[in-house]
């Protein structure tokens, strides 16, 4: 059956609208124009807008600039799409027109098209609300979209915040709980001194605090809002009191802190707030994935590799082999880590692609950023819940392994000097033999000396293997 149409008129024309549909025809170009990727608007791109348009209905009815019942009914439309309602309406793909003048036309003309119904009006007609004329009063996209941009991350930034504070404190409980176990390190993946599991797992956990608070500082950034900039940020058909009025309902409206920008024109020209704040996630997701490679070497086994950690059992690892069982949720977390990096190389280009007044890369920008962040946060949640509570030590083999380093010959450089000990550690890889062991049979040391210069633990902290002065 034949999908009922309406006819809208646009100035280049007329184009046929689905009838039920809230969009309009300039929707609908760009429905035509950019069937990329198939991908809808992200919910806090879409919320991002629609918080800007309800902000600025309430600023103009309080100026007097629109008149107040269609204020209302502006604000009524959009406080349906923000309890959830018509989120099937924001259709333009994520790949369209610079600087997202397309999305910022979805959303006036679903705005403007609910705000009529409500009025008693029809869909398509336009009248009494306009979608430019009353929606999008005193804004362009131009400081809409990078306005939309900052609130959206903003909005999103307390997920992500939990996300890695779970994931930090759930590492640093780890370190408390394998404190007392002593493994073999290894630099180069090459034997190395003693260290604690314990001390691995508390390290990891500094790195997602170090990571996570790079990030918060970064979004301090966010909260400079260029609305009123218009056009090209100098404020042309834009009451004086329109920015002051909007930072104070868009604070009301999200809840979040913001300030009014102090160069408009600046923050039109420059996306490197958000080029800056992208930057500071893809640092985290560097030292997330490193973690997660620690991890993946750490369980590898269970016969023939260290096998000093063992993981949750998630899922089976083979459609072949019976019973072998993979590391998934850490390569899970490497693969959403490598997409970050990717994501925030497009931002970065993204933002040195700004031309003069403006920025016409936002549309894509704003898409990996808010993408990163969501993948970013649901990777922290399933990895700490799936993955890291789960992890046991395999006191074991963290023993077995760490006798055998031929690092431990280190221990006894203060002692003997350099070359020996080297000549030492060579011995024990040749001959297959425990360097305590040789060090006992050549009568290196004082056999009552050896075990305290040996103590694995105490290589673990600072200071002289068995209280030498070198």
């Amino acid at each position: 059956m034949a999908r009922e149409m309406r006819t809208e008129k646009d100035p280049l024309g007329t184009r046929e609208v689905p009838a039920d549909a809230l969009y309009g025809v300039q929707t609908v170009r760009a429905m035509e124009n950019f069937p990329i990727s198939g991908l809808r608007p992200l919910w806090p791109f879409v919320r991002g807008q629609v918080w800007i348009k309800k902000a600025a209905a309430l600023t103009h009815k309080e100026t007097g600039r629109l008149e107040a019942r269609l204020a209302d009914a502006i604000v009524a439309a959009a406080d349906e799409v923000l309890d959830g309602q018509h989120r099937d309406q924001f259709v333009v793909d994520p790949y369209q027109a610079g600087a997202g003048t397309s999305h910022n036309m979805n959303v006036n003309e679903v705005l403007a098209n609910r705000a009529n119904e409500l009025l008693g009006g029809k869909r398509g007609e336009y009248s009494p609300v306009h979608p430019n004329d009353h929606v999008n009063m005193a804004q362009s996209t131009n400081d809409t979209i990078p306005t939309n941009i900052r609130l959206a991350c903003l909005s999103e930034l307390g997920g992500l915040v939990t996300a890695f504070q779970g994931l930090r404190d759930a590492l640093a409980a780890k370190g408390v709980e394998f404190d007392d176990i002593v493994k073999a390190g290894r630099t180069h993946l090459q034997d190395a001194m003693p260290i604690r599991l314990g001390q691995e797992f508390t390290a990891y956990a500094g790195s997602m605090d170090r990571g996570l608070r790079r990030v918060i500082e970064s979004a301090d950034y966010l909260r400079d809002l260029g609305i009123g900039g218009s056009a090209v940020g100098t404020g042309v058909t834009v009451e004086p009191q329109y920015p002051e009025l909007m930072n104070r309902y868009l604070t009301q409206t999200t809840g979040l802190e913001l300030r009014v920008g102090a160069d408009r024109i600046q923050l039109m020209q420059s996306m490197g707030d958000v080029a800056g704040f992208s930057a500071a996630m893809r640092t985290l997701a560097v030292d997330l994935s490193k973690i997660a490679s620690d991890l993946r070497l750490m369980v590898m086994g269970p016969r023939t590799g260290i096998n000093e950690i063992a993981l949750p059992e998630v899922q089976p690892g083979s459609s072949i082999m019976p019973g072998k069982i993979n590391p998934s949720i850490p390569e899970m977390v490497n693969q959403v880590c490598l997409q970050v990096m990717g994501l925030d190389t497009t931002v970065a280009f993204g933002a040195e692609h700004g031309q003069l007044e403006l920025n016409v890369m936002m549309p894509v920008m704003g898409f990996n950023v808010l993408l990163a962040m969501r993948i970013l946060t649901n990777t922290a949640t399933v990895f700490t819940e799936k993955c890291v509570r789960g992890i046991t030590a395999n006191r074991e083999s963290c023993e077995y392994w760490v006798e055998r380093s031929a690092a431990l010959a280190t221990a006894l450089a203060p002692q003997i000097g350099y070359a020996r000990a080297a000549e030492l550690s060579k011995q024990s890889v040749k001959e297959n033999v425990l360097i305590r062991d040789l060090v006992k049979r050549e009568h290196v040391l004082p056999d009552d000396q050896v075990d305290k210069v040996l103590d694995l633990y105490q290589m673990t902290l600072i200071g002289m293997p068995g209280g030498a002065h070198g």
